[in-house]
């Protein structure tokens, strides 16, 4: 929003008049993404690479500062900034351990070090991250051994040999050992944090699915299956190994950083499937490298590449050592027959052939990234489309529907319920308040939410009471076979509540003595009679689809559903979309008084009575004879 409202001030200051809706919606194809945070992320992130290349290659502090103020603009606008303050670090320590070490890369990275940590401080999410977090650690760790380094190297033109090596050795084993145990000491004090939960996955896999279930229940965070990886990157999937190797074979200070990047995103990309984003640009770039040599090598002029074919380098030693008295011994002069001469050179139809196989290869990937775009990624989520037999196209339009049913027919301060996936959109579209949303950092207030859901409707409602719940808004795809819905993805609301609850909520408890998750007449009674399942199929068991199929039968599941008589205590239905993808529910107020049950009521005496009154002091009618008090007068009626 911060870029989006800059670029409109500018363009009004040139009195170039945008509306700043323009603005937001021409903003997603310019930085190649979504209007969001990762959009222009993956534009600061391959400029930041590209000023810390461009500062290794020149040793300039010029371009260095550059890229720390691309590295500032990057830490506002995501937390990836991670990659990056990982990447550089590594980079240096490579570039120490293949002795490659020059005043360059100690400029470079000295002062993208010292700025970058100081920039990055300002962001007030971060704060005092970079110095009190285990992922910052590593960039110190480096920083702190280059400059151990480059003293070394100062001392090296002033000892001698022996004592150098002595003091190497020393040097860098108790600069290692201080190093490693501050890290310890400090970590153990809880000055420095651990990894997070969500850096701590990537490098062990099977650790958010344990431990911490709300991580592994995002879909972004799933391993990227082969298929993901043809689907996004077509043909660069073979070409991008060649251009690799392009790099490898002709290395440098700044091929070796990419060759980093190359396997460190290929790695990550793997185990989640959103880091995608940060693999497709360095795949870009090494296809590039591919193509561009192999069209260099069949498509360019064979004798400008023709170097004399009688000389190599045993004739280039022996010509410079033409005055020397003696002739070097082994070396024989190598003849090239003519008919070797033109076996060297390619013919025109090879290069013809394997000119059009690569463009045919690059029209290919130019009309598949053209249907990707179209089919995949340029659809909003909120409207679905289905095609028919005939090809014409359905659309789907059940959460907008049901988002301004909700702006239009509640009271604006209400509270709705839903699973933390349409928190986002029912805040920007139906303008109501949520009570999770996509930011997914309150944990355990995600967990009660889950909890409500997988309760009975009893134990549900004081939940709900509790969080002051108007509205509860369930996602149900039986009807129309919608596979994203929240049946599919109760397990992990149960996984997430048993987390926080797990004295009341158990995953075991949700499956058949079998082990399935099923939602017809052999499905677990814990499950057929929690808030999800009854909210989902409520008067579902009424509805039959088709001819072939029996009432009640969930198309999403492919079986019948064993509980058809729902009935509601606490709840009633608000809302159900044209093809019951959006339903919402009512949560009934609690009533003036609780209801009592009346019985008869009888009471004992202790002892028996016996009235001390004499017979003129009793009053009323004795044998049908008023009995007066004295001084007093008998009114009339």
């Amino acid at each position: 929003m911060v870029t989006a409202g800059l670029i409109h001030y500018v363009l009004n200051l040139l009195h170039i008049t945008v509306h700043i809706r323009d603005v937001c919606v021409f903003l997603a194809p310019v930085f190649s993404g979504s209007f969001d945070n990762e959009g222009i992320a993956i534009f600061a992130l391959q400029f930041t690479y590209y000023l810390w290349v461009k500062s290794v290659k020149t040793g300039s502090v010029f371009w260095t500062i550059g890229c720390c103020l691309c590295y500032f603009y990057m830490v506002s606008a995501w937390g990836g900034y991670v990659f990056i303050i990982n990447l550089i670090p590594l980079h240096v320590f490579v570039l120490l351990l293949m002795q490659r070490y020059s005043r360059r890369v100690y400029i470079a990275y000295s002062t993208f070090y010292i700025v970058g940590l100081i920039l990055s401080m300002q962001i007030p999410f971060v704060g005092f991250q970079p110095i009190r977090t285990s992922e910052h650690m590593a960039a110190a760790g480096v920083f702190a051994l280059l400059q151990a380094y480059a003293f070394l190297q100062y001392l090296k033109d002033r000892l001698t040999r022996q004592e150098f090596q002595t003091l190497f050795f020393l040097g860098v084993s108790l600069a290692a050992g201080v190093v490693f145990l501050t890290v310890i000491y400090l970590t153990y004090t809880g000055y420095i944090a651990p990894w997070s939960g969500r850096f701590y996955s990537l490098w062990d896999t099977g650790y958010a699915k344990i431990h911490i279930p709300i991580i592994a229940s995002v879909s972004e965070h799933q391993p990227t299956t082969w298929v993901s990886f043809f689907f996004d990157l077509h043909i660069l999937v073979c070409t991008f190994p060649a251009g690799l190797w392009f790099c490898i074979k002709n290395v440098n200070d700044e091929r070796v950083f990419v060759a980093l990047y190359a396997i460190s995103a290929v790695y990550f990309a793997g185990v989640m499937v959103r880091l995608m984003l940060t693999l497709t640009p360095v795949v870009c770039m090494l296809s590039a490298v591919a193509f561009s040599s192999v069209f260099e090598h069949y498509m360019g002029d064979d004798t400008k590449r023709e170097k004399p074919p009688a000389e190599d380098s045993s004739d280039e030693d022996d010509k410079r050592n033409l005055g020397n008295l003696y002739d070097k011994a082994g070396k024989v002069r190598k003849h090239v027959s003519e008919q070797e001469k033109a076996e060297e050179g390619l013919g025109p139809n090879i290069k013809s052939i394997v000119t059009m196989l690569m463009l045919m290869l690059l029209m290919m990937f130019a009309v598949h990234c053209t249907w990707v775009t179209s089919n995949a990624y340029s659809s909003p989520s909120v409207v679905l489309a289905s095609y028919n037999h005939d090809g014409t196209r359905n659309i789907l339009d059940d959460f907008r529907e049901a988002y301004y049913w909700l702006r239009q027919n509640t009271d604006e301060h209400a509270r709705v319920m839903s699973w933390w996936d349409y928190g986002y959109q029912i805040a920007g579209m139906a303008n109501r308040t949520t009570l999770v949303d996509n930011n997914t950092w309150n944990n355990s207030h995600i967990a009660l939410v889950g909890k409500a859901m997988s309760s009975n409707e009893s134990a549900a409602y004081k939940i709900m009471r509790s969080l002051d719940v108007d509205y509860v808004l369930i996602i149900f795809g039986g009807v129309i076979g919608y596979s994203g819905d929240d049946i599919n993805k109760f397990l992990w609301m149960v996984r997430i509540a048993e987390g926080e609850h797990p004295k009341d909520i158990r995953e075991s408890d949700y499956f058949t003595p079998q082990g399935e998750f099923r939602v017809d007449k052999a499905g677990s009674p814990t499950l057929l009679n929690c808030l999800m399942y009854k909210m989902s199929y409520y008067r579902f068991g009424e509805m039959q689809l088709d001819f072939r199929t029996p009432p009640g039968f969930d198309r999403t599941r492919n079986a019948e559903i064993g509980n058809k008589d729902i009935k509601f205590k606490h709840l009633e239905e608000a809302f159900t979309s044209e093809h019951w993808l959006v339903r919402i529910y009512k949560v009934k107020s609690l009533d003036n008084r609780e209801p009592m049950d009346h019985k008869l009521r009888s009471v004992v005496p202790k002892q028996k009575y016996t009235s001390k009154k004499t017979a003129k002091r009793k009053r009323g009618h004795i044998k049908n004879k008023l009995v007066l008090r004295k001084g007093k007068k008998l009114q009339k009626k």
